[in-house]
């Protein structure tokens, strides 16, 4: 027999596996398609998540750059000289008096108000209950370092619109896990 003579019911076999495996090429095609742009939005949050990361780290170098700053000021506010407590009191006896210490020169009462003043400021500017003061809320240190471990990630609008919530976004990002995994990126 010769190839142009086969069967008809041969030839219909063969035309629907074309077509089968020509929808199949197109499907993986489709999924392909998905999944490029899933991972062009994946990439697009985390580098959002970068930018926030950075944002927040100069927010808190700031913000403890202000603190120390503040610290510094309160505690020479609080300096004591011998020339301006001869200058608030006319004898020692009074200083010693006013301040209810025991001592012996105006050296020596300079010295126990500065060293009493520094205590009392790093006392009072210590945060009471392990507490990190921001802007506009009271957070727990502990909190913090829950956060830490699990990180709180604000997606973009248009990221939103396809992963509307948690559960699609680790889905994703497990999905692309997966996919490096095979694919070795």
């Amino acid at each position: 027999m010769s190839k142009k003579s086969l069967p008809t019911t041969q030839k219909q076999g063969k035309a629907r596996l074309g077509d089968q495996i020509r929808s199949i090429a197109d499907r993986l095609k489709q999924e392909t398609d998905i999944q490029i742009k899933a991972t062009s939005k994946i990439l697009g949050a985390a580098a959002q998540i970068a930018e926030n990361h950075d944002r927040l780290i100069s927010e808190v170098v700031n913000m403890v750059e202000s603190d120390l700053n503040l610290e510094k000021q309160v505690s020479q506010k609080h300096i004591y000289t011998v020339d301006i407590l001869k200058q608030q009191f006319k004898t020692l006896r009074d200083a010693k008096a006013h301040f209810n210490l025991k001592v012996s020169s105006w050296e020596s009462l300079v010295n126990k108000l500065n060293a009493a003043s520094s205590q009392t400021t790093i006392t009072q500017n210590k945060p009471q209950s392990n507490q990190v003061f921001t802007d506009n809320y009271v957070k727990n240190v502990e909190d913090n370092y829950n956060n830490i471990e699990k990180p709180i990630v604000f997606l973009e609008p248009d990221v939103a619109e396809m992963f509307p919530n948690s559960e699609a976004v680790n889905e994703a990002l497990r999905f692309l896990i997966r996919l490096a995994s095979k694919n070795c990126f």
